[in-house]
């Protein structure tokens, strides 16, 4: 990968990075509601085009397949285009293509519509995160934690939303509601985000070079950033079974993975910020280990404690992922955009196949070994954490 370099932006004042993190955090609130909007509708479309299984699972992999695989591309297209003109236009896409579902009368339309929104959002976590990165530079770990945390409140409001709009409107009329908003936004993203700016192919950076401290330390980082993706969508596959084990109806199963979702949000928040005041190795170490203890206590606990104890491992499941992202700006410096484009293509692919390799394994050996696996794989990523050390910058290790 050629090493870049990023046009300057002289205009980095307190105002212009906060309405930086404001105006992308209300698009990845927006992006992350979009992609869980799929939830609420795939009953009602297999409803009304008598659809399949198979065939609501092909929708659901269009959109998520559309969003990860287009992320590179997205990143290369800023590299050419000021990120800010692309990030709207990857909203107005997304926001045009639920608008199309709303008017579809067939499922190839939805299945068309669905990929012009995936690809739509495609464009959103890697140019949102450069951004943020580059208005904040080194103090740029606690921003990106909060701007992490937004994506959670918009994947709670807006399957909401729409789940109320459903009481007082057919489900097109919702969707074209949902359109507009989305058009709202990337017209106030136009508005009010100040210029990202562009990168271009350039010199090579001589010390990131010489050395391949910045390569093989991103490539640490892009493991550790798979494997935490991994044992949080793996328990999250056996938990609900784990807690009807113990006694739990289907209301508390829905009860105790809200529990988890909420701890899970405020641990994007905490630990963006505490990533930047103690340190990256620190806080994996803290969250990854945390993730494992909680993760037996769930396994031994009956299901009062359980309950109890779910917020706490929701923190510890989701907190690891902000200082991830927080540290990929300082181990790709000038070459932001490709860098979270290549990382979340990575946890979200990750997402999508780590639940079929723990499935695979629970079908063999009980979904109680296939938790502890859970538990050793977040335990793995410890001495990974002590690898990366070396390459981060002293001051934050």
């Amino acid at each position: 990968m050629d090493q870049l370099t990023a046009t300057p932006i002289p205009d980095t004042t307190h105002g212009n990075r906060r309405r930086t993190l404001a105006t992308t955090g209300v698009n990845h609130a927006l992006h992350d509601g979009y992609t869980d909007l799929i939830y609420v509708l795939l009953p009602i479309w297999q409803n009304e085009f008598a659809l399949g299984y198979g065939a609501l699972a092909l929708m659901r992999a269009l959109y998520a397949g559309a969003m990860a695989g287009l992320q590179i591309p997205a990143g290369r297209l800023a590299e050419r285009i000021d990120g800010k003109i692309v990030l709207v236009i990857g909203t107005v896409l997304s926001a045009l293509g639920y608008g199309l579902a709303g008017l579809s009368g067939s499922a190839i339309g939805l299945c068309l519509a669905l990929l012009l929104s995936g690809a739509g959002s495609s464009t959103q976590h890697p140019l949102a995160s450069a951004a943020v990165s580059r208005a904040y530079g080194a103090a740029a770990k606690g921003p990106l934690g909060i701007y992490n945390f937004t994506g959670d409140l918009g994947k709670a409001a807006i399957p909401a939303l729409l789940s109320l709009l459903l009481i007082i409107m057919p489900w097109r009329h919702a969707l074209l509601v949902l359109a507009l908003a989305g058009t709202a936004v990337a017209i106030y993203i136009a508005a009010a985000m100040p210029p990202i700016g562009k990168t271009r192919a350039g010199r090579p950076v001589a010390a990131a070079s010489s050395t391949g401290t910045t390569n093989s330390g991103f490539t640490l980082l892009f493991t550790i950033g798979i494997l935490d993706t991994a044992v949080r969508m793996g328990l999250l596959t056996f938990l609900p079974f784990l807690l009807q084990a113990k006694g739990a109806s289907l209301p508390t199963s829905g009860l105790a993975l809200t529990l988890v979702f909420i701890g899970g949000a405020a641990g994007k928040f905490v630990c963006g910020w505490l990533g930047e005041r103690v340190g990256t190795l620190r806080t994996i170490l803290l969250t990854e280990g945390g993730t494992a203890a909680c993760i037996l206590a769930v396994l031994v606990l009956p299901l009062a404690g359980t309950m109890m104890l779910l917020p706490l491992l929701g923190v510890m499941l989701n907190g690891t992922s902000s200082v991830l992202y927080g540290t990929v700006p300082e181990l790709a410096p000038g070459r932001t955009e490709r860098a979270f484009a290549l990382f979340y293509t990575g946890t979200i692919g990750s997402g999508a196949i780590a639940p079929i390799l723990y499935g695979v394994l629970g079908d063999a050996l009980g979904p109680t070994a296939a938790t502890m696996a859970t538990a050793i794989t977040a335990m793995a990523i410890c001495p990974l954490a002590f690898i990366l050390a070396p390459h981060l910058t002293r001051a934050r290790v």
